[in-house]
């Protein structure tokens, strides 16, 4: 059984670590060292102040590594004043001062996704500190992978509610601010929305009720100016996937032939330009729907 505090989360290393069969759903999963993160960023672009996000503030959930981190520097590249939250500190501050040196308007909350006070106090400061809100992308997730007999009721309860409940939190104190102006909503789900692998029923699970979740609040919302759509990542290369390989190159190589059609994993910053098109108003009838960017993976099954 994993030790935890009274309504605090499972030891996040021991979570991840029964994880590390789950390649294929390591996309939204920040855990890593910041010299890993750094090493695998393209250099930096200068800020375009007169770009699609000029004048928009977006808000994303757990943006410290990994696809999150990728967005928030996208966004801000592209005139977003950015919030985002995440548990790890030093690396909030980090991606915070990236962007404010490249240019751009970032403040990082610590926030924990599962806990509704924070979620709410991170979303209120954000919008106390810019004025408003127009974009949402809740990218905050975990992944666990065992055969289901085997999984704790602790465990299943922290995946459920990092990946599912904390979606659901943030949404609820987002969706006031979002009703005064009209927004869009992004969520991070993953390719087990399509097709899953042994030893993920309860990452699945959680990733398919977020598609279901997004489709009742485009239904909800959608006269009042908001869009809600779900990005569903394939095998993208995460801290987490570093990690999950351990750099071993018939496990990477593994993983690369899963991906039928491109024959590549996918970087943070691609998926995170899938995101970005979600949130523009590039594509302003498109709500409810999942954007599979799985590289092909999908169409091979």
């Amino acid at each position: 059984m994993i030790k935890h505090s009274t309504n605090r989360q499972p030891n996040r290393r021991q979570v991840i670590q029964t994880g590390i069969a789950g390649i294929a759903g390591a996309a939204v999963v920040e855990l890593t060292t910041q010299a890993n993160a750094q090493q695998r960023e393209p250099a930096p672009k200068p800020v375009n102040p007169n770009s699609r996000f000029a004048g928009k503030v977006v808000l994303i959930t757990g943006a410290t590594s990994g696809i999150g981190r990728a967005a928030a520097i996208a966004f801000a590249r592209e005139g977003a004043k950015v919030g985002f939250c995440g548990r790890r500190e030093n690396l909030g501050n980090e991606v915070e001062q990236q962007i404010r040196k490249n240019g751009g308007d970032a403040t990082y909350v610590k926030a924990d996704v599962t806990q509704p006070k924070e979620v709410e106090s991170f979303v209120n400061r954000i919008v106390e500190k810019y004025g408003q809100l127009d974009v949402a992308f809740n990218n905050a997730g975990d992944v666990l992978s065992k055969p289901l007999h085997e999984i704790t009721v602790d465990e299943w309860d922290w995946v459920q509610n990092t990946n599912l409940r904390g979606v659901f939190l943030a949404m609820k104190y987002q969706i006031p601010h979002l009703l005064k102006r009209g927004g869009n909503i992004v969520i991070t789900a993953s390719q087990h929305t399509v097709a899953t692998r042994p030893g993920f029923s309860a990452y699945t699970s959680a990733k398919r009720a977020l598609l279901g979740l997004a489709q009742a609040a485009a239904l909800d919302y959608g006269q009042q100016g908001i869009r809600v759509n779900v990005l569903s990542p394939g095998i993208t290369d995460t801290p987490l996937f570093q990690r999950t390989t351990g750099g071993a190159k018939e496990k990477v190589e593994a993983a690369r032939q899963l991906v039928d059609g491109l024959k590549r994993i996918a970087t943070a910053e691609e998926i995170a330009e899938a995101a970005l098109f979600l949130a523009s108003n590039d594509c302003p009838y498109i709500t409810g729907v999942s954007l599979l960017a799985d590289g092909g993976m999908m169409s091979g099954l």
